[in-house]
């Protein structure tokens, strides 16, 4: 299996002396859906930005598709949907614009854009089920459907690696479900690697391959249904 993400002997601080996450090896492969979760600051979102090349390790390398996650050069592949991505309340754009600017994004487009790339944007509208919605201010839509507009405009940029930081906020229980679904089939239409990144993975852990905890390391790689003989094992160092 070619690798997309690749961390290894990774360690990191944001002070001397401080170490957010230490000695952490982890390697997803093309096409994988892993979920990464652990308790609010335990470095999942450092993790993250390690694995996109935000940050450099201490120690250790962080590779993304074989180059160096800092310099990676197709970023424009990488599809992030960032924590709490919204606009502002009172935003005028529409669900259409939004896609859009994630297809403007990827091309390095400066005008209009062209009649392939409204097509890819109008495509992945219908991906997320929101084509009945498109010309809407996306502020008049749900917590959910804001998300799925989101995650619709880092399809239009036709990713290879998408990541999704905490996706689930401010969603309720059945647009978590939806969300879940929505991604797993996205997954396997798309046959795109996902790194779902939350504080709970619930939603998401019939879909899964994989369940990565961290607490300033990896204390736990592997599949959902071997997690709870380590989830409820209180001498395991997630505990």
């Amino acid at each position: 299996m070619q690798v997309a993400i690749d961390l290894a002997g990774v360690s990191f601080g944001y002070r001397p002396g401080q170490p957010v996450l230490e000695r952490v090896d982890l390697r997803v492969g093309r096409g994988e859906f892993v979920a990464v979760a652990g308790p609010n600051g335990g470095g999942k979102t450092t993790l993250l930005r390690l694995v996109l090349g935000l940050e450099r390790p201490t120690r250790g390398q962080a590779r993304l598709f074989g180059e160096p996650a800092h310099a990676f050069s197709r970023r424009r592949t990488l599809g992030y949907l960032a924590q709490r991505a919204q606009l502002a309340t009172d935003a005028p754009a529409t669900v259409r614009e939004v896609v859009a600017s994630g297809r403007l994004a990827a091309s390095g487009l400066l005008g209009p854009l062209r009649r392939r790339d409204r097509a890819i944007v109008s495509e992945s509208i219908v991906r997320v089920g929101l084509e009945r919605v498109a010309d809407r201010p996306l502020r008049t839509l749900s917590g959910g459907q804001q998300q799925r507009a989101f995650i619709a405009r880092a399809l239009a940029g036709e990713p290879s690696l998408l990541v999704l930081d905490e996706p689930t906020t401010g969603v309720d229980a059945e647009g978590q479900e939806a969300l879940a679904a929505l991604l797993d089939r996205l997954h396997r239409e798309l046959e795109v690697t996902v790194l779902y990144v939350s504080h709970e993975f619930g939603a998401v852990e019939r879909y899964v391959e994989r369940v990565v905890l961290v607490r300033g390391a990896i204390v736990f790689d592997g599949p959902p249904a071997a997690l709870p003989d380590v989830w409820h094992d209180p001498s395991h160092p997630h505990a």
